[in-house]
């Protein structure tokens, strides 16, 4: 028979325990939904603060959209949700130095686009590497390299705009579980984004 402390305990440990098991994730969710908030704007600071067709030179490897998402999972083997997360976190923090290298600092989008880089390094904050736990698949190392490399071959020139599109896309089909939809499937798919 257990005693009144005994019940307590218990009765502690099952209303504590599931806070406990949901801490991370749920600053994880936290993170990403304070970042989509702040992607909504977008159109405004990165359509009509720039001029009609205005480009940068990304690499190829950072216009990550939903079609090299989709890809990546039927060419590597081995792949982890993880894995497509880093790369995304990797290549839309490169975006954005991208785009804050030719914004002067007065610009109307700076301020914008210098708050969006420190929501990124928030959410990676709250999203430990997968690299720290297991070698990545061979394609995901190559696409990491890619990215940070100087003279690279694969230059395109894409608006601001449509690289954070490809960023809150991607976002809602990789981090499924932090977005509520009433197919999640959705997410993933192109004509869903149309």
């Amino acid at each position: 028979q257990l005693s009144t402390t005994d019940w307590l305990w218990t009765a502690c440990l099952i209303c504590v325990l599931p806070l406990v098991l949901m801490t991370p994730r749920t600053a994880q969710c936290t993170s990403l939904k304070t970042l989509e908030n702040k992607l909504i704007g977008r159109r405004r600071n990165m359509k009509h603060n720039l001029p009609i067709n205005y480009t940068i030179r990304v690499h190829y490897e950072e216009v990550f959209k939903l079609s090299n998402i989709s890809r990546l999972r039927a060419r590597v083997e081995d792949l982890e949700d993880g894995d497509l997360q880093d790369v995304w976190l990797l290549v839309n923090q490169e975006v954005l130095k991208r785009i804050l290298r030719v914004l002067p600092v007065r610009h109307p989008s700076y301020k914008y686009t210098t708050d969006l880089e420190d929501l990124f390094r928030k959410v990676q904050q709250v999203f430990p590497p997968q690299t720290d736990e297991r070698e990545p698949p061979e394609r995901i190392e190559e696409i990491y390299k890619r990215v940070k490399e100087i003279d690279s071959k694969g230059w395109r020139f894409v608006t601001p705009k449509s690289l954070l599109d490809n960023c809150y896309r991607t976002m809602h089909c990789l981090f499924k579980d932090c977005f509520s939809s009433e197919d999640r499937e959705q997410d993933c798919e192109y004509k869903h984004w149309q």
